[in-house]
């Protein structure tokens, strides 16, 4: 690589990663215990657990189950109703006093008995709730998405360029080598690379996806403008529904259409995931990964029909597909573990990396400082300076 473009691509990766260094360190030890948080939850108290009772305990009436979330809280609306992957026998509930409304009331309902079990903490509590909304979004809205998404952004380039820069800066070293037995910036300055090489993929992957995720307000919209529209067509000049079929009979009518799949969750009419005509049932597979996937089937809120059923467009399912990769929570604890690990060595190269950025200005003022009369060096051995600098 000729000098000019060591220089260029040192630029990139030096910029590139302080403009992004003291948020990625944020969503670095934000996202550690979000790795953790059905685990966390548990040990605060603020996971919602069912009652033991029997393997084959029967399932009950889905219309209960509405019935008894609703007793609680009788002038508020159907909003959507939820189930976790490994928590069948727990339906999430979510009442609003109309169907965008961000401060709604979640609902944990025995899927057995049909009885109400708690009114779960909003995200785990105040501390996973501000650690998710932190990680998010800045607790800025799509705003602070999008923000976030850009830092992503830089986070791609620093990776890239940092690769591209492994190879000169360390030829002359074995791989893994850390030369403890020279200067604290050097030692520093061999681990950040080593670690950075060591994470590469992984850190890519997660930056990557994570920037995929700031999109997913955007995406949504772009697929209800799109493919909902279309699939509502029928529907155009409608009156609302007068009355409502029972959603039990419609989640069964899913489950029939797309056998081997499982209910993820249900949109109530005239929410996003919807119309003001239709129960949204968003079906998933029933594997670790698959789970992630969906599959919406649009019924009649009124008859109780399926009127459409396809598969998500690739954005979504690109959407959907980066959120495990990104959280690493669909491979049971060792898969959690490693990513934790990942996690923490990201961290150690942030914070290494801004070490050694301000140990160099401290050296670069040093030289500024230094006496004037000093003799300069010939304009002939300028070049081998910058290369000794540069290796």
């Amino acid at each position: 690589m000729s000098p000019v473009s060591l220089r260029r691509w040192g630029w990139i990766h030096k910029w590139s990663s302080l403009v992004c260094t003291v948020f990625m360190l944020l969503l670095c030890l934000t996202g550690l215990p979000l790795i953790y948080h059905h685990e966390i939850g548990h040990l605060l108290g603020t996971d919602v657990e069912a009652p033991a009772m029997p393997v084959d305990t029967p399932r009950g009436n889905i219309d209960a189950v509405i019935a008894s979330a609703k007793e609680l809280y009788p002038n508020k609306i159907m909003m959507y109703m939820s189930q976790e992957a490994d928590e069948p026998a727990i339906w999430n509930v979510t009442l609003g006093d109309h169907p965008n409304d961000e401060h709604y009331k979640p609902i944990a309902v025995d899927a057995r008995t049909t009885k109400v079990i708690t009114e779960p903490a909003f995200e785990g509590g105040a501390f996973m709730s501000t650690m998710f909304r932190l990680h998010v979004d800045l607790f800025a809205g799509l705003v602070g998405k999008l923000f976030l998404g850009l830092m992503g952004l830089l986070l791609l380039v620093a990776i890239v360029s940092g690769a591209v820069l492994y190879s000169p800066f360390m030829r002359k070293l074995e791989f893994g080598a850390v030369r403890r037995e020279r200067s604290p910036r050097l030692k520093w300055l061999d681990m950040h690379n080593l670690l950075g090489i060591v994470t590469l993929v992984w850190a890519f992957v997660v930056g990557a996806t994570g920037m995929v995720n700031t999109w997913a307000d955007v995406l949504l919209k772009v697929w209800q403008t799109t493919e909902i529209a279309e699939m509502l067509k029928p529907y155009e000049g409608s009156p609302p529904p007068t009355r409502m079929a029972s959603v039990h009979e419609a989640i069964h009518r899913a489950e029939a259409a797309e056998p081997g799949m499982k209910v993820g969750f249900v949109a109530f009419p005239g929410t996003p995931f919807t119309s003001p005509h239709h129960y949204g049932v968003y079906m998933r597979g029933d594997e670790a990964f698959s789970s992630r996937l969906y599959k919406p089937v649009l019924i009649d809120a009124e008859t109780g029909q399926i009127t459409d059923r396809r598969e998500l467009p690739w954005y979504l399912t690109a959407l959907l597909l980066s959120q495990p990769l990104h959280f690493g929570d669909y491979g049971g604890q060792w898969m959690k573990f490693f990513w934790a690990m990942l996690d923490i060595a990201t961290i150690v190269i942030l914070v290494t990396g801004l070490y050694l950025w301000l140990k160099r200005g401290r050296h670069a003022k040093a030289a500024v400082r230094a006496p004037t009369h000093a003799p300069a060096a010939p304009e002939r051995e300028i070049p081998a300076l910058v290369r000794k600098e540069a290796s």
